[in-house]
């Protein structure tokens, strides 16, 4: 068995797959294998990623026959999967060499449930390191702490699932799969699950993987109906924590962000198909009735002005219908 599973989906990224691909065969070792998962590619990426499997003998291809999108291409990875470990990299993105051997002896050392680590955004020539936002680092530490202070950014923020390290435990009977009916935001839910999981975690200060920004294709960039999503993922967030025995504690956190992230794309409306800005709108004004109000009157009593009064006009016209 080896020790590392590397699920890479890829779709549409023949542009980037060399890098991405070529960053791969400068972290093979005999204890790695990498699943290389074509989510029904129509470019030239399937014989971009057929000319790195002949050259990486670690290398397993799965192709879909359809486009099923990136949480599904992602749980497909793993079920194939056979490390005791397993991580995950983007198609467009890429490692620093030795990246993987550097996580994989951390997490070892460190005997936890998981490892999530800092990355580079890459836009364009620039690099900028972006640092989990954790308080503790480099020794092991409970996931729920990563998750309370609702007023502070914390480990949930931090949705790269790319970054960081899974043991397999976490996997079994089924669990921590992508909600495969989610196109965007399946990161999101995926991380706070992860969180409420797992019983032991650790983040660590390397910085070896390199997050590509500003690409057309990026789902970050669309304008439709996907962008959307984080309402299911956010409802669907809500109705699992009202179960958790800290609901009291974590509700707050998971309230106040998916108020951020309604105020983020209302401002956002310009921007986005007729369509789509106009269900923005009315899913918006029905997430807010939806969420605990008791809550929510505090979130909106406790963020800035400018949200605050933008949620506070949307929560009325749920009032006034």
């Amino acid at each position: 068995m080896p020790k590392l599973s590397v699920v890479v989906p890829l779709h549409n990224v023949a542009p980037y797959a060399d890098t991405t691909l070529g960053s791969l065969a400068r972290n093979a070792a005999g204890d790695v294998e990498f699943l290389l998962v074509d989510d029904c590619s129509t470019d030239e990426t399937p014989s971009v990623i057929d000319r790195w499997a002949a050259r990486l003998p670690q290398a397993r291809v799965i192709r879909h026959d359809t486009n099923v999108g990136i949480a599904a291409a992602r749980n497909s990875g793993i079920e194939a999967a056979s490390g005791e470990f397993l991580t995950f990299l983007d198609g467009d993105d890429w490692y620093a060499p030795e990246h993987l051997a550097r996580l994989l002896e951390a997490a070892e050392e460190l005997g936890v449930d998981f490892v999530r680590n800092d990355h580079v955004q890459a836009t364009g020539t620039s690099r900028v390191i972006r640092r989990a936002p954790a308080r503790v680092r480099d020794r092991a530490t409970d996931p729920r702490a990563g998750i309370a202070y609702s007023t502070m950014e914390t480990m949930v923020d931090y949705p790269f699932v790319w970054a960081g390290l899974y043991h397999r435990r976490l996997f079994e009977d089924g669990a921590l799969r992508f909600d495969s009916a989610l196109r965007t935001a399946e990161d999101r839910l995926w991380t706070w699950r992860l969180h409420l999981r797992a019983r032991t975690c650790a983040v660590l200060g390397l910085h070896g993987i390199f997050y590509r920004r500003g690409v057309t294709t990026s789902l970050t960039q669309i304008k439709d109906s996907r962008q959307l999503d984080f309402f299911p993922a956010y409802d669907t967030l809500l109705e699992e924590l009202a179960q958790d025995r800290d609901a009291e504690l974590l509700l707050p956190k998971a309230v106040r962000t998916y108020c951020a992230l309604i105020a983020f794309h209302s401002e956002k409306t310009g921007e986005y198909e007729a369509g789509t800005a106009r269900s923005l709108r009315r899913e918006s004004i029905a997430a807010l009735h939806r969420m605990p109000q008791h809550v929510l009157d505090h979130t909106l009593m406790t963020m800035d002005t400018k949200r605050s009064t933008l949620l506070r006009r949307l929560r009325d016209k749920q009032k006034a219908a």
